[in-house]
């Protein structure tokens, strides 16, 4: 379950400018990383999921956030590269926590563990906008006519 607490949300709302929100976020979420990493090897793993619930829900707001913003601007850009660079390392903490879980927990840790690569993958997406060119459908492809055969070379 993603949720994002009461006094989590006040300290987000609280921060008017994106990147201050980023910043509040990125910390709000590894202070919760952290947590669920502590209490997993307490052997706590009720408490750890509902940590790493509250993790993914910071992860998401922050997705929801960045996605409420102009596209073109290179601000927006900045912040999905730092959103990028901070997230990056919270995959391999993900991993290192579901490896020393059972398995009736682990499977929650691996859809955030993949939630969070969608996550990266997003932001690292917005790089790539307008400027990628996309291959041709196969029915333009079929449109085009083939080049004749070049009669100077040899088949």
């Amino acid at each position: 379950m993603r949720f994002v607490s009461r006094v989590e949300r006040t300290q987000l709302d609280a921060a008017r400018e994106p990147k201050a929100r980023l910043r509040a976020t990125i910390k709000l979420a590894e202070d919760r990383l952290t947590r669920a990493e502590t209490l997993t090897t307490q052997k706590a793993f009720d408490e750890a999921s509902i940590e790493i619930g509250g993790y993914l829900g910071l992860i998401g707001d922050l997705r929801a956030y960045i996605a409420t913003l102009d596209k073109e601007k290179g601000s927006t850009r900045d912040l999905n590269r730092h959103m990028e660079i901070s997230v990056r390392p919270h995959i391999a903490r993900i991993a290192v926590i579901r490896r020393s879980t059972p398995a009736t927990y682990a499977t929650h840790l691996k859809d955030a563990e993949e939630y969070v690569k969608e996550t990266r993958s997003e932001a690292l997406d917005s790089f790539y906008g307008h400027s990628v060119l996309r291959e041709p459908s196969p029915q333009e492809k079929a449109q085009t006519p083939k080049d004749p055969p070049d009669p100077s070379k040899r088949p």
